[in-house]
């Protein structure tokens, strides 16, 4: 899935930042709630004004301005936001068969995983295949996708080579049930949105999310994924590429800049973050 356009290469994370990215928003949903805890945590939390199903919008701008602050925001402005995903994550817990607590940094450092290896997916389809100094500079700066949760710095993985063992491993502990299977098939058909927005966009979003995810979690899902749907795909990808190419940094890093400013702005204005 290497990108076929001329595009610069990117010498930074910053640089290489592309709201393109958010084609694989839903995917990287998926990968997240396949870990049964967070799977179970999510589809039953009590926390209405966090779900995703019940206040798309809000739940999208909290998550893109987390990505935004955490990636491209200063030390400083992530230990703010540090401090409101805290407060936000004390409410988000449940009990019974399948228990889960938001503040378990194992499971926050498996979220954090599976934000990375969004980053870095987005980053070869955009940009082709990573040199040796680009991985490194993208691993660093990935930790703190951690590291602005619950992750303590020291549990990140220290390379690449750790982080993809520690993935691997992941990929064996991935499982659905019923509850969490048909919470994420309805994310990937949009099944909580209203029919008239729903049904013009729904088939387009399953076949990104099922796209952008490893054959791993499109079985444990329950769908297929023929060549000719691989084939449609790169063809698609390709194209973003292309148009990721010719676009101004500040278009291109949009809507990741605006969040970042909308961030800053609402700390000033002492308003909600998350």
């Amino acid at each position: 899935m290497a990108a076929t356009a001329t595009v610069p290469s990117p010498t930074t994370l910053q640089d290489s930042m592309s709201g393109l990215a958010l084609a694989a928003a839903a995917a990287n949903v998926v990968m997240q709630l396949s870990r049964l805890e967070i799977g179970h945590g999510v589809a039953n939390s009590k926390v209405e004004s966090g779900r995703l199903d019940r206040h798309p919008l809000k739940r999208t701008r909290t998550t893109l301005t987390y990505l935004a602050v955490a990636l491209l925001g200063t030390d400083e402005e992530r230990k703010v936001l540090r401090k409101e995903v805290n407060r936000a994550h004390r409410q988000v817990r449940s009990k019974g068969p399948v228990a889960y607590n938001a503040f378990d940094p194992e499971l926050q450092l498996w979220v954090a995983a599976c934000l990375y290896q969004g980053v870095e997916i987005i980053h070869r389809i955009l940009y082709g295949e990573p040199t040796p100094e680009q991985v490194e500079e993208l691993y660093k700066a990935g930790a703190r996708l951690g590291t602005t949760l619950q992750v303590r710095e020291e549990m990140w993985p220290p390379d690449r080579a750790a982080f993809e063992e520690y993935w691997q491993d992941g990929l064996s502990k991935i499982q659905m049930d019923d509850l969490t299977r048909g919470y994420l098939r309805d994310l990937a058909e949009l099944r909580f949105l209203p029919a008239p927005v729903r049904l013009p966009l729904a088939s387009t979003n399953r076949f990104l999310t099922l796209g952008f995810l490893p054959q791993r979690f499109r079985d444990e899902l329950g769908y297929s994924w023929t060549p000719r749907d691989q084939r449609r795909f790169d063809r698609l990808t390709r194209n973003l590429a292309r148009v990721n190419a010719v676009l101004p940094r500040p278009a291109r890093v949009f809507p990741f800049n605006y969040y970042l400013w909308d961030f800053r702005r609402r700390v000033k204005a002492g308003r909600p973050i998350v």
